[in-house]
């Protein structure tokens, strides 16, 4: 017999209902206001489930359902909940996993149950439950509850989330249903409450969520326009909730979570849980952020690759702060800092801000250098740096002194740096080159691999000295021309176009010249425009397209490293599959892209008008003319080789590629692993074993393990672009970041990095693989990586969702003259393809026309 439990005689049951069910309760119980409710309990599905499931809800259950909500109970509308055994505890919240079904009209109440039930075995939850070390199954119960039509709906916390202040509450509301808030599809308003009163930060709200005309499920509907503007919330509402939350906060032992609704001036809340993120946490604050970093490593980043970047960035910096004269013995006292600058979140590799300002804290003069590196990498929102890495005045004068003694050294021999770095790394990549890692035994490949890591990669000395100073001179031309030129918000940008050195636009340069030399024959185009990529590659291979097959391969030589994702270890490069070369020159054939088509300078033009602008400001004043052009020649110089030193990483990069590559077609012969992109599942400490021959059993069980988890990751949506954590606990997915509480309407507002104004259709693009042709349509993606550079030429303007003023995309637009705006807050969530749009790559400004 089914046993249905409701706020009536839930104390008195001995079984479990569930976190959300028993908070309800609670509520309950405190006097606290909350729609009518009852909960199924496990043990009623558990007593009705046969081998194929259970087909419908019984007809006695729905009738005991009947007579607890009374005779109207035909004529309402319900909210259908999960409350599963560990969902809403104080470790892990399970916020938003489980299935919510909401406005279930009294008919449809048995499939809505059974639908929210079987949530529970969904992948993501398991995936969830595997990630946090929770049991494969747990009980689930299912909540019913009486529909609130509320007019406004919101959440709030009994403490700040973010910073922890325990005396701010944090109140977020939308017009209509809190789902909107919840899902995070709607712009809602935030209050800050606290004991010196209450600071408001109010969106323009434009759309509601409300019941379906259907009367099944919810709908998104316009907000009244007299309302868009206005506060959803009154300061006398704002002061119940406060209360209510300090009410929870003293009963429950520990601030709250809570997601209330107003209803005719009523507040009703609807669930509270524990804040799991403070509550419950014994890690620091952190702030994450991959604004930048998502150019280099976009998607799902592989443990081999993530585990071989983290050890580069550990010995890269720590080199980095010796450099600038920080005392060895200090470094290893922060080593910890060190070796944590990264952190890879549901399989996505991500910037720990909060250990990026803690290193820059350790050197003088961290506040300008924080503001240079944030406008290096992007970073939207200054991170105050809480923790003191105090020096006293001595210690502090010496090490100034210290430092820019080594900063004068530095930069009056970079330019000698630079070209020995160079020598060194085209005699290592030589020499590696010329080896047949395919002919080797795993462990000489691991052998070799280590001897490259001590002879090149912990020798990064010269990017890393340009990359510092390309930080601070274009931190300081940025200035200048704030100064001097205030009216002309992009006037560094413009005057840092047309630098004729920088290699990443080379490849352009000659995929147009290869196209221009096959669309010159009409045999050679006909095979372009006719045939399969493995039936061209087969065919140049005949003596009358001899001179199209050796220009491909000279590409290749040169450039096979060059392509999409190609710091990641597990992406295969030209060099490795040259039919995916070929694509491109199609692609560039068909679209009739030639040196002809692409041969405007408009580059020279743009910086052309920028320098007479130069001119003219500084015609009377020497000095200044001379130390604004001076600060201008060493951005520039900088830039262009921060670029082409990034190229040199890639090559690099590309070597490990090759061993680890050929390594995992050894293990996959030897039986080892089942595929030899298993090779990528394993971490770098783990492939270092190996070079003593021995293989570990075990590693067969961790590839099986880690291949299920990344799976998952793949299937889920990404995490957002920046957003806090205590420690490195991503088991909440639960993210409320800055992103949410920007306007999002007609208008989109980023950093432009190569002035023009175009209008016309928008092309959403997330792999530049998924389509040949942009035909003149503006590229609109979440970001760029050198790979995407191919495709650049077919794009009428770049808007790229993330990035910096020194990403690629924006360095290569400059060189092309194409139209371009990065950092685009919500760019992804507002455009979709066919929008027509008008966009101006000086303000950075992008209207929605259509």
């Amino acid at each position: 017999m089914p046993i249905i439990l409701h706020i009536g005689n839930l104390h008195d049951q001995p079984i479990s209902v569930g976190g959300k069910a028993s908070n309800l309760l609670k509520l309950s119980q405190f006097g606290v206001k909350v729609p009518k409710w009852l909960v199924i309990p496990n043990t009623y599905f558990e007593a009705q489930i046969s081998k194929d499931g259970i087909d419908k809800i019984s007809t006695k259950l729905i009738k005991e359902i009947e007579t607890y909500f009374g005779s109207t109970s035909k004529d309402r509308s319900y909210a259908v909940r999960s409350s599963g055994a560990q969902e809403d505890g104080s470790q892990h919240s399970f916020a938003g996993q489980f299935k919510t079904n909401l406005y279930v009209p009294f008919s449809k109440l048995g499939e809505s149950i059974l639908d929210v039930y079987y949530s529970a075995n969904s992948e993501h939850i398991q995936a969830y439950r595997k990630e946090n070390n929770l049991a494969h199954h747990a009980e689930m119960n299912v909540i019913v509850q009486e529909m609130i039509p509320s007019e406004v709906a919101g959440v709030g916390f009994g403490i700040n989330p973010v910073s922890g202040d325990p005396f701010t509450k944090v109140i977020s509301s939308v017009f209509g249903l809190g789902e909107g808030l919840v899902s995070g599809k709607l712009d809602a308003d935030t209050y800050y409450v606290s004991p010196s009163g209450i600071k408001s930060k109010l969106l323009t709200k434009t759309h509601q969520f409300i019941q379906s005309p259907e009367g099944f499920g919810v709908i998104k509907s316009d907000v009244s326009e007299h309302l868009q503007s206005t506060s959803s919330l009154t300061n006398e509402q704002l002061l119940e909730i406060s209360k209510v939350l300090d009410l929870l906060q003293q009963k429950l032992n520990s601030p709250q979570d809570i997601e209330f609704a107003y209803f005719n001036n009523e507040l009703f809340l609807l669930q509270t849980r524990p804040i799991t993120t403070v509550n419950n946490s014994t890690g620091e604050y952190t702030l994450w952020d991959n604004s930048n970093i998502i150019e280099s490593y976009p998607g799902i980043t592989t443990p081999l690759t993530y585990s071989f970047i983290l050890k580069m960035y550990e010995m890269v910096y720590k080199q980095f702060v010796g450099l600038l004269g920080v005392s060895q013995a200090e470094i290893q006292q922060h080593s910890i800092i060190f070796e944590n600058t990264l952190g890879l979140v549901r399989g996505r590799v991500y910037y720990n801000l909060l250990h990026w300002y803690k290193m820059l804290a350790m050197v003088p003069g961290y506040s300008i250098n924080a503001e240079f590196m944030e406008q290096m990498m992007g970073v939207k929102e200054r991170f105050v740096l809480q923790e003191k890495f105090g020096m006293n005045k001595g210690l502090a004068w010496w090490r100034s002194i210290k430092m820019i003694v080594n900063l004068i050294r530095l930069f009056s021999s970079l330019k000698k740096e630079r070209n020995r770095f160079q020598k060194q790394l085209n005699q290592i990549i030589s020499t590696y080159k010329a080896i047949d890692f395919k002919a080797l035994p795993p462990k000489e490949i691991v052998q070799h691999y280590l001897e490259f890591e001590e002879s090149l990669l912990l020798k990064w000395r010269a990017p890393l000295i340009n990359d510092f100073f390309a930080m601070i001179w274009f931190g300081l031309l940025r200035k200048q021309t704030e100064k001097h030129f205030p009216d002309l918000s992009n006037i560094h940008n413009d005057l840092l176009c047309g630098n004729d050195d920088i290699i990443s636009v080379e490849p352009i340069h000659q995929c147009i010249a290869i196209s221009n030399l096959i669309s010159g024959e009409s045999k050679f185009k006909d095979l372009f425009l006719n045939q399969s990529s493995h039936q061209i590659w087969e065919a140049i291979k005949k003596k009358e397209f001899e001179e199209i097959r050796i220009a491909i391969e000279s590409y290749i030589d040169q450039f096979g490293e060059r392509c999409v994702g190609e710091l990641k270890l597990e992406t295969v490069s030209y060099s490795q599959n040259p039919l995916l070369f070929v694509q491109v020159i199609q692609s560039y054939v068909k679209q009739g892209i030639t040196v002809k088509k692409q041969s405007s300078k408009l580059e020279k033009d743009i910086r052309n008008e920028a320098e007479k602008e130069v001119s003219a400001k500084f015609k009377e004043k020497r000095l200044a003319n001379w130390w604004f052009n001076y600060v201008l020649r060493q951005a520039r110089d900088l830039i262009s080789n921060r670029e082409n030193l990034r190229y040199e990483r890639t090559r690099g990069f590309g070597m490990v590629r090759n061993m680890f590559s050929a390594l995992g077609e050894k293990l996959e012969l030897e039986g080892k692993i089942t595929n030899a992109t298993d090779v990528f599942y394993l971490e770098l400490e783990e492939i270092k074993t190996l070079a003593k021959g021995n293989w570990n059993p075990e590693f067969e069980g961790r590839i099986a393990e880690r291949k299920l988890e990344f799976e998952a990751y793949r299937k889920q949506e990404p995490p957002q672009e920046r957003f806090f954590t205590f420690g490195n606990d991503f088991s909440d997915e639960r993210i409320y970041s800055t992103e949410k509480l920007e306007i999002l309407d007609g208008k989109l507002q980023g950093i432009g990095c190569c002035p023009g104004r175009v209008k016309g259709k928008v092309r959403v693009v997330l792999d530049p693989k998924e389509l040949d042709s942009l035909d003149g349509d503006i590229l609109v993606t979440s970001s760029t990586d050198p790979g995407w550079v191919t495709l650049f030429p077919t794009a009428s303007a770049i808007i790229v969702e993330r990035g910096s003023l020194l990403s690629h995309s924006a360095i290569v637009s400059r060189e092309m003259g194409i139209p371009c705006i990065v950092s685009v807050t919500g760019l992804l969530r507002t455009l979709k393809t066919g929008d027509i749009v008008e966009m101006n790559g000086s303000t950075g400004i992008i209207t929605l026309i259509e």
